[in-house]
């Protein structure tokens, strides 16, 4: 995953063939700010600036920069998978939502 960070805020970059640039776009936020650079430290410099503007037109509106997360959300998968992390939720004492975060948590981590 190709991902820059600066003050807490990460923003994902990619490679734009027809501008010849990449493109970074600020993830996690109440709206877009997207930036673009030649090089990663042009691209941090952008992303810098980018971000500047962003808050300071959201301070200027009253508007909280980031989006709020409300620490749940819905996740179809088959029955079989939901059977089998059933039984090892069971088999470790513990709920299939503890074993959901842990798995999530491990996976984030090696990003």
């Amino acid at each position: 995953m190709n991902v820059m960070s600066l003050d807490g805020y990460h923003a994902k970059i990619e490679y734009d063939p027809e501008l010849d640039l990449f493109r970074g776009e600020i993830l996690g936020l109440n709206g877009g700010a997207d930036f673009y650079g030649k090089n990663p430290r042009e691209l941090r410099a952008e992303f810098k600036k980018s971000l500047a503007v962003f808050l300071e037109v959201c301070r200027e509106k009253g508007i909280e920069p980031r989006r709020h997360f409300s620490g749940k959300f819905n996740l179809r998968i088959p029955p079989e998978l939901h059977e089998q992390l059933a039984i090892a939720a069971q088999a470790e004492g513990k709920s299939i939502n503890t074993l959901a975060q842990e798995a999530l948590r491990e996976r984030v981590a090696s990003s």
